[in-house]
């Protein structure tokens, strides 16, 4: 006869038979009863079992003469569950670690919804902790794939790759003074040196824009003004020395490639290139190259990357960057949010003014449009309702947004204020592991 077929045999003919229960030393009889209250439980499934095999799939061991079943686990914590079996409450154990009281619970089949409300709220903001310290221990193991936290140029794994290189102690001493402006007064000037030509180049750029700085050539074709030239083909020379430096004395070549900012500086002097390339084919008037100014054009705005480059030298913009990254949840949420309610107004605000002439809210794009500026508060004014029922509509869709807008900003906000702190504290770390590694040498 199967065990099941006797327990349930045994069930049937006394109702005082108790499952004996041995968890890492600590035994409890336990009522079948009280675990049918229960059934998803990994107790109240022990009553289910047919047979051995099925058994053993549910415990660490079954002892079939004294009908006794045996779990690795932890007994003070089995203390909590035998309180759930009897209350149909969970609570909070003092002392536990977070993240073991959900994997405990979680082998016992006990549902997060079943803890009391005493220690649900608490609950909450352990987890959330928790995920808070899992998101900056990423950003730090992230190493070269997450510049805004590691730079890949501080950590000591990076300056041990010198050891035994070519040139090691002078490419070390070369990459320190780029990446660490606090080193000393020769790295600071490097850094403001750099920092100089970003904010220069960004302002040739913009000067390049206004008319006055326009200038004509011979054939009455529009040129670029001479000085503005200058600048920018010394900046982009400036960039490219730079960029090449740092990547020829850079711990590793692999990981340096990888890094956003990195990667960043190489699409902010890229377009230069291609754009001489172009030009260079672009000196006949065959139809086939008409196109090529167009394409020109387009990587000449691809200049404007070089205002990323400032995040090199502002916690601040890597922080913003990496909160963004580990925001994606919170962004959708608006996105879906703000898109539900601009379909709902667009369409209310089109059933309500589609029959008066005077309102320009005679199709449902231009109710997007309306909907989409009034729920993000921008409101230009270009489109508006001018019935009664419409305003009522307006106001709803303003007070919405409002309202939509400012739930996840909150947790983007908090995010973004703790990796600033982070940061400004690993911007500290770095120093004093740098001049550490520096120094080295000479102490040895």
């Amino acid at each position: 006869m199967l065990y099941g077929q006797m327990y349930g045999h045994m069930a049937h003919s006394r109702d005082d038979c108790y499952l004996n229960v041995n968890v890492g030393g600590f035994k409890q009889r336990m009522d079948p009863h009280m675990l049918k209250k229960f059934p998803q439980t990994r107790l109240g499934r022990l009553l289910c079992c047919s047979s051995q095999e099925a058994i053993l799939e549910l415990c660490d061991d079954f002892s079939p003469s004294d009908m006794e079943y045996y779990f690795d686990r932890n007994p003070l914590f089995f203390c909590y569950v035998l309180n759930f079996y009897v209350t149909g409450k969970m609570h909070l154990v003092d002392g536990l670690c977070v993240v073991s009281f959900v994997q405990e619970i979680e082998y016992w089949g006990i549902k997060e919804r079943h803890l009391d409300c005493c220690c649900s709220d608490k609950f909450l903001e352990l987890l959330e902790a928790v995920g808070d310290k899992g998101w900056d221990s990423e950003e730090q193991s992230v190493g070269g794939s997450d510049s805004s936290s590691v730079q890949l140029s501080v950590s000591e794994d990076n300056m041990d790759l010198y050891e035994g290189s070519w040139c090691g102690d002078t490419r070390r001493n070369i990459w320190i003074h780029l990446e660490d402006p606090g080193h000393s007064t020769l790295a600071k000037s490097v850094a403001v040196v750099s920092l100089s030509a970003v904010l220069l180049s960004i302002i040739a750029m913009c000067v390049h824009s206004m008319p006055d700085f326009h200038e004509l050539d011979e054939n009455e074709r529009e040129i670029e003004n001479p000085v503005l030239t200058v600048i920018e083909n010394v900046c982009v020379l400036f960039f490219s020395a730079e960029f090449v430096l740092r990547l020829v004395v850079a711990p590793s070549a692999k990981m340096f490639l990888c890094s956003p900012l990195n990667m960043i500086d190489l699409l902010s002097v890229l377009p230069f290139y291609v754009t001489i390339v172009f030009d260079m084919m672009d000196e006949g008037e065959s139809t086939e190259l008409e196109n090529l100014g167009k394409v020109v054009q387009i990587l000449r705005l691809m200049r404007v990357f070089r205002i990323l480059k400032l995040a090199r030298h502002s916690a601040g913009l890597r922080s913003l960057g990496a909160t963004l990254r580990h925001s994606s949840r919170e962004v959708g949420l608006l996105v879906l949010f703000l898109s539900v309610g601009i379909s709902m107004f667009s369409a209310l605000v089109y059933f309500v003014e589609k029959e008066t002439e005077e309102s320009t809210l005679q199709t449902m794009p231009v109710g997007w449009w309306w909907a989409t500026i009034s729920m993000t508060t921008v409101g230009y004014g270009d489109t508006f309702p001018v019935t009664f029922p419409g305003k009522i509509i307006g106001t709803l869709c303003i007070i919405c947004g409002l309202l939509i807008v400012a739930l996840p900003i909150t947790n983007i906000f908090q995010k973004f204020s703790k990796f600033y702190e982070k940061q400004k504290q690993l911007d500290l770390i770095r120093q004093r592991t740098v001049k550490t590694n520096y120094f080295r040498p000479l102490q040895e």
